[in-house]
């Protein structure tokens, strides 16, 4: 989707602070950070969120899933991180790219928000 913030970043044209890229996936640190870990993991392919993902997309919402945990590894929070997706507006969606926010590097209470 040619207007899309997280598909305009993949093609460079918005900078961002890219830690992660493999062939499915790219990790972004989140700009509006809630922890001292706050990294936005996003499929290459768009996909606007949760709900509109069929199960074509399962294995590649794992992988979102499986780079957060290697991304929480590398950053020595195994300890306790939480993976997230917003799903629509009134859950704090605000990028229509489906992507798993991994929060962690401080104790996280529940329930959230």
């Amino acid at each position: 989707m040619s207007d899309c913030l997280f598909c305009r970043i993949m093609r460079g044209e918005v900078p961002s602070k890219k830690i992660y890229e493999d062939e499915h996936t790219f990790a972004i640190e989140d700009i509006n950070p809630q922890g001292p870990t706050h990294v936005l993991v996003i499929p290459k392919k768009h996909i606007a969120g949760l709900k509109e993902a069929t199960a074509e997309d399962t294995e590649l919402i794992g992988r979102c899933h499986l780079t957060a945990a290697r991304i929480a590894k590398e950053r020595s929070i195994e300890d306790g991180y939480r993976t997230v997706l917003n799903v629509g507006p009134r859950a704090g969606q605000s990028v229509f790219h489906l992507h798993v926010h991994l929060i962690g590097g401080r104790t996280l209470h529940w329930p959230p928000g």
